[in-house]
């Protein structure tokens, strides 16, 4: 039980003094007996608290950015009205920093027998699981006088999921995949390519697609037309070691490898692949396989959500072993991870040889703006440094990109925001030249 303001305030007014009962709650030790009579009244007629019943509903699932909803349904059943205040205590992650005063606290009155709703709205700054805390209700007498304190544990978790804003880039990279399966040009053949069918030769057409039967058969020339293969298998490798920690603008590099991903896998399971996921640094993070086309994107997210930069050095061959089990027959190996020369070529090129022999393999790493922005810098000593730092950054990134580029690995290294369509564009081609 707590001493109000109110209170406080009549017994500086009046002079009365103020001390601590044995009881071990707030209260008046000496008093005016009109004040004393008016507090006991008052406490008799606050609801307590303790007998309040609380349960929640609501969203359990919110992308990072958007808001969720969580409802608090509190129950009275006692024969006092309540009339209280309430803290809805979750992570300070939960919402945008100078919120959270206002969106976790209510005022609530609940009638004798009957129930009321709050809605407490989260808008979470991070990725992973929010767990509620407690719920503090303090009761308050009509008068206001004193009031009842007690704490409520109601579980609940929401589970913030990665915002993926690369979708915004799905339906371009779908008119482009429409192209490659024939429906609106034609295309060559390719190792990863299968007989679609047959029309009439139109000038510039590759002879070596002319089909001398069917052209024995009638008066004009038939070629015959190729798609892409169906069905293949594509192994998205996510390096959560140290260096997927760096900050790029706002955000980790593992968001952005994290964005790049989902729309590879959304445009590759609308592609009829299989896409599988495997999340490593000196051990599994995270693993989906066998999922359906429908399941597949569902269950990356579901996956991705939790995922956070361990601060260890990966361990190459472990990642290889892993993925190699995860993939035994011939698949595309996306391998989202840093281009920095030391982790590369001390840690990726000595086992590089296990992958590409059986696999394709594309390297995708997260670019820093910041490099590039200082490179264009002029005007100063202090920019003609940076700049020439930049320029050093980059050329070290281009060294290594090439040494990958003599394994036979894709490369392709952009920043946040063009890395998503720029590794879209790259499967694309690899389904394009039949390498797929």
């Amino acid at each position: 039980m707590a001493l109000t303001g109110r209170t406080a305030l009549l017994a500086a007014l009046g002079s009365l003094p103020v001390g601590i009962w044995d009881a071990g709650w707030t209260g008046l030790l000496a008093v005016n007996a009109p004040l004393a009579l008016a507090c006991a009244c008052d406490y008799a007629l606050a609801a307590p608290v303790r007998r309040v019943l609380l349960t929640r509903s609501g969203d359990t699932a919110v992308r990072l950015g958007e808001t969720a909803d969580v409802t608090l349904t509190i129950t009275n059943p006692t024969g006092r009205p309540l009339r209280a205040r309430l803290r809805d205590a979750w992570p300070p992650s939960s919402w945008h920093p100078g919120t959270e005063m206002e969106a976790s606290r209510h005022r609530v009155t609940v009638p004798a027998g009957e129930r009321r709703r709050v809605i407490t709205r989260l808008r979470p700054t991070r990725r992973g699981d929010r767990h509620a805390d407690r719920v503090t209700l303090r009761s308050y007498g009509p008068l206001g006088l004193f009031a009842r304190q007690g704490t409520h544990h109601v579980p609940w978790t929401v589970r913030v999921l990665p915002p993926f804003t690369s979708r915004k880039h799905l339906p371009s990279k779908l008119a482009r995949l429409r192209e490659l399966d024939g429906r609106t040009s034609v295309l060559t053949r390719g190792e990863g390519t299968e007989f679609d069918s047959l029309r009439e030769y139109v000038p510039g057409d590759d002879t070596r697609s002319i089909d001398w039967r069917a052209t024995a058969r009638q008066s004009a020339l038939a070629v015959r037309t190729w798609r892409p293969e169906r069905d293949r298998h594509i192994l998205l490798v996510l390096d959560t070691g140290r260096t997927s920690a760096g900050r790029v603008g706002d955000a980790p590099r593992l968001d952005a490898a994290l964005d790049a991903a989902l729309l590879l896998a959304a445009l590759a399971s609308r592609a009829g692949d299989r896409v599988d996921l495997l999340a490593y640094d000196r051990r599994v993070r995270a693993l989906v396989q066998g999922r359906t086309a429908r399941d597949v994107l569902p269950s990356l997210v579901d996956a991705m959500a939790g995922l956070e930069p361990a601060l260890i050095e990966t361990d190459a061959r472990g990642l290889t072993a892993t993925a190699l089990r995860t993939a035994p027959r011939r698949s595309l190996i996306v391998l989202l991870t840093t281009l920095d020369a030391a982790p590369v070529e001390e840690g990726l090129l000595p086992v590089l040889p296990q992958l590409t022999q059986r696999h394709t393999v594309v390297v995708a790493s997260v670019a820093d703006p910041h490099i590039a922005r200082m490179s264009t810098s002029r005007g100063s000593v202090d920019a003609a440094y940076e700049a020439a730092a930049a320029a050093q950054a980059q050329a070290e990134r281009h060294r290594t990109a090439q040494q990958l580029r003599r394994h036979g690995v894709t490369v392709v290294d952009a920043t946040p925001d063009e890395l998503p369509p720029a590794l879209a564009d790259a499967y694309l081609e690899l389904k394009a030249a039949g390498r797929l």
